[in-house]
């Protein structure tokens, strides 16, 4: 290849955000150039193009089963012999398996000639035989430097023991070096289990730049300096980090036992010298069952077949007060039946009580902390909502001072009140110029934690609550924040709202900044020796600066006391936002060092509280599917969604008409350049493709979750509200969930499709080109007005308010130099009509009292939609900027608001007796 042909093909692969993008590409370009060879209308230099795309594919086919080395080998020849008839039929049909996955489903000889169209057995058809062939298919990776012979007998020596009972079927793939296992693990998303040997190389033959980013995505560091026999367990380790729901099993020459004990949890089983084949199949089966295992939706799917009688409560369980009606039976019709029988008050006959689980949810609820890396899971089945006030409950009594994220979800506000915490809350950077928050930064938090102490209370702070990842896809560092807090209060908790981050797990990027896996590489690494030493250096230096000086503390990494530090972190999940669960399928995800120690019967107590004692069955059973579907696909499936939302990206920015009218907002326009250590402006940029971000998820303050595309319309003159309703929902049939005055949020998830993503953009296109016409078709004054909403919109932006105060009437310690707040008080003073009353903001009455100098104090939550939290809280004294905000707002649905009364708020003898 000359240089000129070097650069352009290293031009064109940074187009791609990832391998599986470039070689479902390139496959359909060589199904056209075949397809144009066999109706003998190609180019003269076609034979030669389709020789070079399948240079470029080689590489990438040596990591998959599918289509095979043989298959691959049968394309070459047919290419040699200009057979391309017979070309164009064989890759027409292995093009049409990868597209459409039939391969995973069918397991079809393509060589035969056969494809879907042509298989004798209907989709219908529920034989044995087919029964066998839709088996889930999966492949196993083999690391091993052998030559080809061997690896075709190794393969069929496991081929010869599968057998048509078998629950799965599955194919091994051969790689010959540690570096293409790491690169067969994150580019083949069907890979279920590793079996790693001794022998093996260190570094890959191949020198792609588009499979040389999944190296810089695993960070495995420098492994020149390793020794070879410690690649296998390096290895191991590794991809437990990379992809923990993988089984692996190792293979040595050395001490089995020597390496049992340093193998830790990576390795699910260590043989010895060469393995036993019949042995190794029946693990790897046993280790995808154990992932497949569903414990309740099992036992909710046996019980539904069981005949009963029901002499209990619900007359729809076994649909009988359905089937017998006259009036309703279109119920039964359109759900089915299996819903009813599996319907029941019941928790014996096989099914278990979610207050006091004991059985099938018990081994769920355990399923899912390994899914999800935890110590405990919880489930609950009336959202996230719950989930917040069940923690907080647990944790919190009254007089514990607790810091906030002001721009959380209202449970947690509303669960400060239950609690009686005084609350302190934490005002995140304003994006102005969108119209929405980012994030609380980590310098903000410190500084609150260092007064605190200053003022002798910092005993008294339980709780530290924010939400990560934001609405708009705000991602904290997790383990930074936490590890800087825990210097400073070593006991803290932490409560993780990831109701919109339940996929995160499932991404080896995005898993780092998660709670969970944030709590346990925290533990690991305060156990260790070399983290004993750098706090000691660190400590050093550190005491040369005087405790009152929170300035410089804050410009330093503080690192907590290992012989100290404790560990306690609970996530909660909507899991039905993002995975998949029926709605209100929730979790609660704990590991806490003090749980029985402090937590477990408060937890207990909480939970019974909040917990209906009549749970809907149908929504634990998706939670017990939904755990499933994590660990056996949830890494191909969030790769997908991730690869969707950068190609969403891609295409606004690089089509004319889009790029005309929208902007997607870039990471350098949500997350302001003091909190981006990285420097990464954005994802995709226009002369240099696709940047590599694993620096600013590894490094940065925050960075910017991918699937959420937050697209700017503020130059087509309509607001988000707008925008979203009367164009996208009602005219297209296009739903999203937030706006803001000139943002509408995009959000993939593990159900977006390609064909969805092309209907969008198509959607937008003709949005873009309906603008470009209706502006022709103005009159000079009606441009006017078109160009006055569009500087409305982009210049004439409400400031946004932060958190002013809490009035010294619900100030526990007024005379303090800290601002916690007693919000339950506030509250439930506000119960007793004589102690509010209401000013209007239209007729001049809450303008005249602020005139006056009185401090004006709300009574209630006021939450307008969008941005959907409290601008004002019970207690909180209302502010000029906060009033403006609410003037200049054009949204419809303000929670806590009666434009007709105006505001309610506390009469000042109410506040005066108060702080008698």
């Amino acid at each position: 290849m000359s240089d000129d042909q070097a650069v352009t093909e290293k031009r064109s692969l940074s187009q791609f955000y990832n391998a599986s993008l470039f070689r479902a590409d390139t496959w359909n370009q060589l199904k056209n150039i075949c397809q144009r060879l066999a109706e003998n209308r190609a180019a003269p230099n076609s034979a030669e193009e389709a020789r070079r795309l399948m240079d470029q594919i080689a590489p990438m086919e040596a990591y998959f089963a599918f289509p095979g080395r043989q298959q691959f080998r049968l394309i070459e020849q047919l290419l040699r012999d200009q057979d391309f008839e017979h070309l164009f039929q064989l890759v027409k049909r292995i093009v049409g398996a990868l597209m459409s996955e039939s391969y995973r489903r069918k397991h079809l000889n393509l060589a035969s000639g056969q494809t879907d169209d042509e298989d004798p057995h209907g989709e219908d058809d529920d034989s044995p035989d087919e029964r066998t062939r839709r088996r889930p298919y999966f492949e196993v990776l083999i690391v091993d430097d052998m030559p080809l012979s061997q690896q075709r007998q190794q393969r069929d020596n496991l081929a010869a023991l599968k057998r048509e009972e078998d629950s799965f079927t599955y194919e091994p793939v051969f790689v010959p070096s540690f570096e293409d296992a790491l690169i067969a693990v994150l580019f083949n998303q069907t890979i279920q289990a590793v079996v790693i040997r001794f022998g093996f190389q260190l570094h890959s033959q191949h020198d792609m730049p588009v499979l040389k980013r999944y190296l810089d995505q695993a960070q495995c560091g420098n492994l020149d300096d390793l020794e070879p026999q410690d690649y296998g367990l390096t290895l191991a380790n590794v991809i437990t980090e990379v992809r923990p729901e993988l089984d692996i099993y190792l293979v040595t020459d050395q001490s089995v036992e020597d390496i049992a004990g340093r193998a830790g949890k990576s390795c699910r089983r260590i043989f010895y010298n060469r393995e036993d084949y019949l042995e190794l199949h029946m693990n790897v089966l046993r280790g995808v069952e154990s992932r497949y295992e569903t414990p309740f939706f099992t036992a909710l799917k046996h019980y539904s077949k069981q005949p009963t009688g029901v002499f209990h409560a619900m007359p729809i369980s076994r649909g009988k007060s359905i089937t017998k009606s006259h009036w309703i039976q279109d119920m039964g019709e359109f759900y089915g039946m299996n819903i009813f029988l599996a319907e029941t008050s019941a928790t014996s006959g096989g099914l278990d009580s979610l207050l006091e689980p004991h059985g099938p949810i018990k081994r769920a609820q355990e399923l899912a902390a390994r899914a999800f890396g935890s110590r405990r899971t919880f489930f609950a089945t009336n959202g996230t909502s719950t989930c917040n006030k069940i923690v907080v409950q647990a944790l919190v009594q009254p007089g514990d001072i607790v810091l906030v994220d002001r721009d959380c979800h209202k449970s947690h506000h509303y669960g400060m009140v239950l609690a009686g915490a005084d609350v302190i809350y934490l005002d995140s950077y304003p994006l102005h110029e969108y119209s929405m928050y980012g994030a609380v930064p980590l310098r903000s938090i410190k500084k609150i934690l260092l007064e605190l102490r200053a003022a002798g209370k910092l005993e008294r702070v339980k709780m530290l609550l924010l939400t990560n990842c934001t609405f708009d896809g705000i991602v904290y560092n997790v383990e930074r924040f936490m590890e800087e807090c825990l210097a400073i209060k070593p006991d803290l908790v932490f409560l993780w709202d990831e109701a919109w981050f339940a996929f995160a797990r499932s991404g080896p990027t995005y898993r780092t900044r998660t709670g969970m896996h944030a709590a346990e590489a925290l533990r690991k690494k305060y156990k260790s020796a070399a983290y004993r030493a750098l706090y000691t250096k660190k400590q050093k230096a550190l005491a040369k600066i005087d405790p009152d000086d929170h300035e410089a503390q804050l410009d330093k990494h503080l690192y907590p006391d290992p012989d100290k530090v404790r560990i306690r972190v609970y996530t909660t999940q909507s899991t039905h936002k993002t995975l998949t669960s029926l709605r209100q399928g929730s979790m609660i995800h704990v590991y806490d060092q003090d749980f029985n120690a402090k937590v477990a019967e408060p937890f207990h107590e909480a939970y019974m509280t909040h917990t209906s004692t009549s749970p809907n069955y149908q929504i634990l059973a998706s939670l017990d599917v939904g755990r499933r579907q994590v660990e056996l696909e949830g890494f191909e499936l969030v790769q997908k969604q991730v690869e969707l939302a950068m190609l969403l990206r891609q295409r606004i920015r690089t089509h004319p008409l889009l790029s005309k009218h929208f902007k997607v907002l870039t990471v350098g326009d949500m997350i302001p350049s003091g909190h981006r250590q990285s420097g990464i402006e954005s994802y995709y940029d226009l002369d240099r493709g696709w940047n590599d971000i694993w620096d600013a998820w590894a490094d940065d303050e925050f960075c910017l979750d991918a699937t959420r595309v937050t697209l700017f319309v503020g130059g087509t003159g309509l607001d988000g509200d707008t925008f979203k309703n009367d164009i996208l929902m009602d005219k297209y049939g296009i739903q999203v969930n937030k706006t803001s005055r000139n943002t509408v949020l995009f959000m993939t998830n593990i159900g977006t499709t390609r064909s969805s993503i092309a209907y969008l953009i198509e959607v937008l296109v003709k949005i873009a080109g309906e603008l470009d016409d209706r502006f022709e078709d103005m009159n000079a004054p009606e441009r006017a007005v078109h160009q006055q909403k569009i500087h409305s919109l982009t210049h004439e932006l409400p400031s946004l308010p932060d958190f002013s105060k809490f009035h010294d009437a619900f100030r526990p310690d007024a005379a303090g130099s800290t601002p916690e707040g007693h919000m339950r008080d506030a509250f439930f003073m506000s119960y007793n009509e004589d102690n509010c009353e209401y000013l209007g903001m239209n007729d001049g009455t809450l303008d005249q009292a602020m005139a006056t100098g009185r401090q004006v104090v709300s009574s209630t939550f006021i939450i307008p939609y969008p941005p959907g939290f409290p601008i004002l809280v019970p207690g909180q004294v209302i502010s000029a900027q906060i009033i403006e905000f609410l003037r200049n707002l054009d949204v419809k649905e303000i929670h806590g608001y009666r434009p007709d009364l105006g505001l309610r708020v506390f009469t000042e003898d109410a506040l005066n007796n108060k702080i008698k």
